[in-house]
C-alpha cells in the first residue's frame, strides 16, 4: 500500500516508490501465476462457448423436434398410423411440451385402433407426470376421462374435472360438458344445468358453438342461460 503522507516527507518521491513497488508485486506474480491465470481465463472462456454451444444446440433440437412432431401429425392425418407411432415414440422420451404431446398423442393412435385401455394409459402416465407443465397434464386428463367415461362412475368423472370448470379455466368448455354429462348421468338434473349454463356464460374461453349448445341444453334442463359473448351480441 502507499504509504501515508507525511508533512516531512516528498509525496513525489512516495508516489513513485509506491508505484514501483506494485509493478514488482505484479510482475512477482506474473511470474508465479502467470500460466494458472491464463489456464483459468482460457478455462472460463471454454466453459462460456461451451455454453453458448449448448444454448444453441437446445434451440435447434427443439426447432427439429417441432418438424418432426408436425411430420408425425402429418402421417396420423393420413392414416399411416404405424409410422406416426414410430415417429412419435422417438420423441416421447423428450423432457419438454413436444414429449407430453408425443405421448399424449400415441395414446390418441392406440384410440383409433380401439385400444381404449393402452390409451388410458398413456394418458394417465402424463396427467400423473409431475415434471410435465401442467397445461399437458391437463390436456391428458381431460383426453383420459373422454377414453374411459363409460366406464367411469359419475362421481369420480365430477371428482377428477370439477377444478378445470372454474370459470376462468381454458378447458371449461371440454370439462364441462363432460361433467355436465356425468351430472345427467346420475340423474342430477338441476346440476347439470348449473354446469351447462355456467358454459354459456363462458365468453372467450369457450368455443361459440360449445357455448350455443350449453344455452340449448340448459334452457332444456330448466336454466336460463344467456350467452353474453361478444359473438352472441354481435349477431
Amino acid at each position: 500500500m502507499a504509504l501515508p503522507p507525511s508533512g516531512t516527507t516528498d509525496e513525489a518521491f512516495l508516489r513513485e516508490v509506491d508505484e514501483e513497488y506494485r509493478r514488482e508485486r505484479l510482475l512477482s506474480i506474473w511470474r508465479n501465476y502467470g500460466r494458472w491465470i491464463i489456464g483459468a481465463v482460457i478455462a472460463a472462456l471454454i466453459a462460456l462457448a461451451g455454453f453458448l454451444y449448448w444454448q444453441h444446440h437446445q434451440e435447434s433440437a427443439a426447432g427439429k423436434a417441432g418438424e418432426q412432431y408436425d411430420a408425425a401429425l402429418r402421417l396420423a392425418e393420413q392414416g399411416q398410423l404405424d409410422k406416426a407411432a414410430t415417429e412419435f415414440a422417438k420423441l416421447a422420451d423428450r423432457n419438454d411440451g413436444f414429449g407430453a404431446l408425443s405421448r399424449i398423442a400415441q395414446g390418441n393412435l392406440l384410440l383409433q385402433k380401439s385400444d381404449a385401455k393402452g390409451a388410458v394409459a398413456k394418458f394417465a402416465a402424463v396427467a400423473g407426470d409431475q415434471s410435465v407443465d401442467k397445461p399437458f397434464r391437463d390436456l391428458a386428463l381431460v383426453r383420459q376421462t373422454v377414453a374411459e367415461f363409460d366406464t367411469l362412475k359419475p362421481q369420480v368423472v365430477i371428482d377428477r374435472l370439477k377444478p378445470l370448470t372454474d370459470p376462468n379455466s381454458p378447458w371449461l368448455g371440454t370439462a364441462g360438458e363432460l361433467v355436465a354429462a356425468a351430472y345427467l348421468k346420475a340423474g342430477d338434473r338441476k346440476a347439470a344445468g348449473q354446469m351447462f349454463g355456467q358454459i354459456a356464460q363462458g365468453g372467450e374461453k369457450v368455443p361459440q358453438s360449445v357455448r350455443a349448445r350449453a344455452v340449448q341444453l340448459a334452457g332444456v334442463l330448466g336454466v336460463d342461460a344467456i350467452d353474453q359473448s361478444k359473438e352472441t351480441k354481435a349477431q
